[in-house]
């Protein structure tokens, strides 16, 4: 009696692998805060979280300041690390970001204002955590890019703050003395400016140029300087780089003559194991969805007539859009986004449209709505729900409160004429080999032209760039599951501009 190998392309198999995938991951993610004590607060609207071990003495507060379009399930890495070593972590939402229903005073033109009303919340969150009976009255801050400019001033104009770090630190404020004791991390892969600033800061203390990973100047006055480098991350990743938690814990402690256990939160390659096995889940799960549309056979479309559609509105929306007026929603860049999405779907569509004119006729074929629905509901339910809720726990806030219900709406009309185009551009079987590729960096070079043509407004849509691509990626395979399943690009269509237009309704920040 001969054995069959097992073919990993039975979906059961594909779905059993997957189902352990995501238990083990969980199991490693939510034991990361064993032995915590982890309570919710508002300090007046701003909401916040404190993290600190349970029936501990009372230690250092360390406030925990998010970036632009960050949250504070973005630092929960730092958090966990520090309150699993004895520390009394606080985190919290800035105005416009995550669940503070706030908006974020000056946008990104007004520079001082906006400074002002952030360190207004840092000030009250700080006020707030010191009378915490975790804490012992000690207190240090660390912020990440925007938040560690509001972090490194706040604590210059409060020589109380023992030690800061500050993660990807772009502020050029820091001197010799001021802020005590700062710590500053920077991704290898980011931007030459923030390395160039870490390493300014380090030769304050040194008095020549500095070197990375060299601790300069002494705790005692308040002068120590080091500049980290977190080896193959950017601009995201070192939030969540091992380097980054063993440099800050190591920095704290020295400062605190502090001792813990050791425990380092390095959640990432538990977080791409979660994600890895739930959207492998969905390929399984594809498979239950009915078949909406009967199609004739048909020609390829020739790789010519592709190559135009794709490319031309990567080239004419940007040129388009540079100098039309796209400041109409109060939200950082999701109304840049939203015009881009719609422009670019558009051009597509009337590409689609006149291939389908000039070239051959390629037959009727017949839909069953109500299993379109049908099919659109589960597709979109998967991909909102099954990626968003752990996303929201463990990476990002995805939760849109009222305010941003409508600034949902018009940015879905966006991504829907987009990816609707894209959809049946890309995901039919008569499409050439590679195109949702193709298509995606095209769309990913439109973005690019168009920061480089308007870099002062759009020079934080670089950072997300990254993001953008990774959602892709991965909505792209449940689309294209979904398509090849039904027969129908709606489907994937709808559930890819539902999750992007709530991805930044609910991340980006809103302004006033």
């Amino acid at each position: 009696m001969s054995l069959r190998p097992l073919s990993v392309h039975q979906p059961w198999a594909v779905a059993l692998a997957a189902a352990l995938a995501i238990a083990i991951a969980l199991w490693r993610l939510v034991g990361a805060s064993a032995g915590l004590e982890i309570t919710s607060a508002r300090v007046g609207v701003i909401p916040v979280t404190v993290f600190h071990p349970e029936a501990a003495a009372p230690a250092p507060v360390v406030v925990i300041a998010h970036g632009f379009a960050g949250s504070q399930e973005m630092m929960q890495p730092f958090a966990l690390t520090l309150a699993r070593n004895g520390y009394c972590a606080v985190s919290f939402d800035l105005p416009g970001h995550g669940r503070n229903p706030a908006s974020m005073p000056g946008g990104l033109e007004d520079h001082a204002r906006r400074t002002e009303a952030l360190m207004a919340t840092l000030s009250d969150v700080v006020a707030y955590a010191r009378t915490l009976p975790c804490s012992d009255g000690r207190l240090a801050l660390l912020g990440h890019s925007m938040g560690s400019e509001v972090v490194v001033r706040y604590a210059i104009e409060h020589p109380e703050v023992a030690a800061t770090v500050g993660v990807s630190l772009f502020s050029r404020d820091a001197s010799a003395t001021r802020p005590r004791n700062l710590l500053v991390i920077a991704g290898a892969l980011e931007p030459q400016m923030l390395k160039a600033e870490g390493l300014r800061v380090a030769s304050l203390a040194a008095r020549a140029p500095a070197e990375e990973h060299v601790t300069y100047g002494s705790f005692a006055d308040g002068t120590a300087r080091r500049f980290a480098l977190a080896g193959g991350v950017e601009h995201i990743g070192v939030l969540y780089s091992r380097e980054s938690q063993v440099e800050t814990l190591a920095w704290f402690d020295q400062a605190f003559r502090h001792h813990g256990d050791g425990f380092v939160d390095a959640r990432a390659p538990w977080l791409a194991l979660l994600f890895a096995g739930l959207v492998a889940l969905g390929w399984p799960l594809s498979l239950l969805l009915p078949q909406v549309r009967t199609r004739p056979a048909r020609p390829p479309m020739r790789r010519r007539v592709f190559m135009s559609i794709a490319v031309l509105p990567a080239v004419v929306t940007p040129l388009v859009l540079w100098k039309a007026p796209t400041d109409f929603l109060p939200i950082v860049l999701g109304d840049y986004l939203a015009v881009h999405f719609t422009v670019y779907g558009c051009i597509t569509g009337v590409g689609l449209w006149l291939a389908r004119k000039l070239g051959p006729d390629r037959g009727a074929s017949v839909t069953d709505r109500r299993k379109l629905v049908l099919a659109a509901a589960g597709v979109t339910a998967y991909a909102a729900l099954a990626i968003g809720i752990p996303a929201d726990m463990f990476v990002a806030s995805f939760a849109a409160g009222a305010s941003r219900w409508p600034l949902f709406a018009v940015l879905f009309v966006g991504t829907l004429t987009y990816f609707t185009t894209n959809e049946w551009l890309t995901g039919s079987p008569e499409a050439p080999r590679g195109a949702s590729v193709i298509a995606w960096l095209c769309f990913l070079g439109s973005l690019m032209i168009a920061i480089i043509l308007n870099l002062q407004k759009l020079y934080f849509l670089a950072i997300i760039v990254p993001v953008i691509l990774m959602l892709f990626v991965v909505y792209g395979l449940f689309s294209t599951w979904a398509y090849r399943r039904t027969g129908h690009p709606l489907p994937g269509a709808i559930a890819n501009a539902v999750v992007f237009a709530w991805a930044m309704a609910a991340m980006f920040p809103l302004v006033g």
